[in-house]
């Protein structure tokens, strides 16, 4: 694919990027798929993964009580919770709007991890990044930012959410569709959404203006991207992924690349 060369145009010192089908083939990669790069919030992606399987096992129930009196698992991967983006002290009423939480997905972590008796970090390498073959990928520190990848690794990540193998083909489906529709919120990086749609741990495109995907994305486009300057999204209107990643933090810059980036390799899939 030739729009994977556009990274060279971006303002940053290293940068890797790919792009999946739905059958999981590697339909265009530029830079190095090795490097190791943090992944901030696309940490996310990761434990919310991580937790559906724990579900699927029998660990624990999406309407489980987890974090805030009033709040369930449901909530906290729906950042529906109303815990405060890193401090463990609710700023909303449980379910009454969006608010983004890294602390949410922490005492997620922690719930699963006394529900399950295995530190959650094992259960994700168990569960997850070792049945992938995710093998250079680290998750360590916060469950909501803590974790480093590499673009070969997240490729397998990509190919897993659009074929899965390792969780029920409806769970993936119900993760990337909206949880609690309605909910106002901020979208770090670009302001209030109304509505601010979320699924369970994905971040869905919808209508949202402006956004970090490009304007030709579907609606259905499912993923999240990083304060590190690192994004994954899925469109399964398109039948593909898209990966990039960079050492960059987010900033103007990515808001201005990002989205042209996005549209030119919807706009070469498409002509395919």
């Amino acid at each position: 694919m030739k729009s994977v060369r556009l990274v060279e145009e971006w303002p940053v010192e290293n940068a890797a990027t790919a792009v999946v089908s739905a059958t999981g083939e590697v339909l265009g990669t530029h830079g190095d798929p090795h490097r190791v790069y943090r992944l901030a919030s696309v940490t996310k992606l990761i434990t919310a993964y991580a937790a559906l399987i724990a579900v699927e096992e029998g660990v624990a129930e999406l309407d489980d009580p987890a974090g805030p009196a009033g709040s369930t698992i449901r909530h906290l991967l729906a950042h529906a919770s109303g815990l405060n983006l890193n401090d463990h002290n609710t700023v909303a009423r449980v379910g009454a709007k969006r608010v983004y939480s890294s602390a949410g997905f922490e005492q997620l972590a922690d719930a699963l991890a006394e529900r399950s008796g295995i530190p959650f970090a094992d259960y994700v390498r168990d569960g997850l990044l070792g049945p992938l073959g995710m093998t250079a990928t680290t998750f360590e520190g916060s469950p909501g930012h803590g974790a480093s990848s590499t673009v070969a690794d997240l490729t397998r990540f990509a190919a897993e959410v659009q074929q899965p193998t390792l969780l029920d083909a409806s769970t993936v489906e119900a993760a990337t569709t909206v949880a609690f529709s309605g909910l106002t919120g901020i979208l770090p990086g670009y302001g209030r959404q109304d509505p601010n749609d979320w699924g369970l741990g994905f971040e869905i495109r919808d209508g949202k203006d402006p956004h970090w995907t490009g304007a030709r994305n579907s609606p259905r486009t499912y993923g999240h991207f990083g304060q590190s300057g690192t994004f994954v999204w899925v469109d399964p209107d398109l039948g593909a992924a898209c990966i990039a990643l960079t050492d960059r933090d987010f900033g103007e810059w990515a808001i201005d690349a990002w989205p042209p980036y996005c549209d030119a390799v919807v706009d070469e899939l498409g002509a395919r």
